[in-house]
Order: structure tokens, then sequence, then C-alpha cells
């Protein structure tokens, strides 16, 4: 049996596997034209119930990683992603899948059950503001830190109905800013895929 190294399966505590576009698994660049935009997928799990997340990052051919690209569970429970992005110039570019275990997802997924329930709300709810306390830590200072800290500050305001502070934490704003700044945890990335 061959034991030739696959640079589409890593594997670590969130596997990144099948990487695509690939040529001979990685061993040739794949092909793309400037400015046109190409689909890249993965697959993409873990082991439990813990929501995962993934994410595209191009690199230049200088060598300068860009921001990253968010990834879509292409079918749901199909554990495959997907994120379209574009190179912007001609050049030897590379590009690599992260994945992640998505802290807040898995959070907001248990509190939605237990919290309308009465299932150890008030316990639910303190570790969603401690959740949202560490999550606002990597959002840069500002007005979207601040969107999450008060987020963080009604979910933790026993005075108020579970209902109102959970309600806090599932708002249009806070979700925008967590879309752009995600806890993210266990990161795996795949190796480099070469694209000319």
């Amino acid at each position: 049996m061959s034991s030739t190294p696959s640079s589409t399966s890593v594997l670590g505590r969130i596997p990144v596997r099948d990487v695509r576009p690939a040529v001979e698994c990685g061993r040739r660049p794949a092909k793309a034209v400037t400015g046109e935009t190409f689909q890249v997928t993965a697959t993409v799990f873990r082991e439990g119930h813990d929501a995962v997340a993934a994410n595209v990052v191009l690199t230049d051919p200088e060598g300068r990683p860009g921001p990253w690209t968010p990834m879509h569970e292409l079918a749901p429970g199909s554990d495959r992603w997907g994120a379209e992005v574009t190179p912007d110039a001609p050049g030897r570019w590379t590009y690599h899948v992260e994945a992640w275990s998505d802290p807040v997802a898995t959070w907001r997924h248990t509190a939605c059950i237990k919290v309308p329930a009465g299932i150890d709300a008030g316990l639910v709810l303190e570790e969603g503001t401690a959740l949202l306390e560490r999550a606002a830590g990597a959002v840069p200072r500002g007005p979207e830190r601040d969107t999450v800290l008060a987020a963080a500050e009604v979910v933790g305001d026993d005075s108020l109905q579970v209902m109102t502070r959970l309600a806090a934490a599932l708002t249009p704003e806070v979700d925008a800013v967590l879309a752009r700044y995600p806890l993210r945890e266990l990161v795996t990335a795949s190796d480099a895929m070469p694209l000319l």
C-alpha cells in the first residue's frame, strides 16, 4: 500500500479533508483566471455535537495571506463546506482551509433549547455571558466590541426575564460582529494548495 502523503487530508481535532480544487492531490497547481471567482470546497467534521465552522485563506504570490473567507455548509448534514474566492493578480498563489470549533454557535444552540424550556436557564445564561465576554476580546476596540459587551451585560443581568436575556445574544447586530470576528477554538488548517 502506498504511503504517499496527501496534502488534502490533514487530520487534527477537527479534520479537514478532500480540499478542492486539487490537481494530483495538490502536487500540481490548480488553475484560475485573474479576477474570476472559483469555489474552494472541503470536508470538515468533528466528533460530538459541538458546532464547527471553516474558512478559506488565499495567499498571494508575494506570500501575503489575505483576509479569510467564511465557508458555508453546502448541504445540511453533508460535512461538505464551500466558499467562493477571487485571486486578483497573476502569479503563483496558494490557499488553505481552516476549520475550528465554534463555541458561540454551540452555546446558542443549547441556550435556544434549554432557556425556553426552563432547564438550567440561569447557568446557561451565565455561561453565555462569559462566552460573549471572551468573544468581545477578539473584536477590535470600538462600536463592534461595545455591541458584544452590551449583549454580554444584558445576558448576565439576572434582574431581567430569561427570554429577554437570551434575545440580547441573538440579535442581528451581535451576529454580524461575531461573523467577522468569530471565537475560534481547536483550529486545524489544511496544507497549502498551489494555485496558478
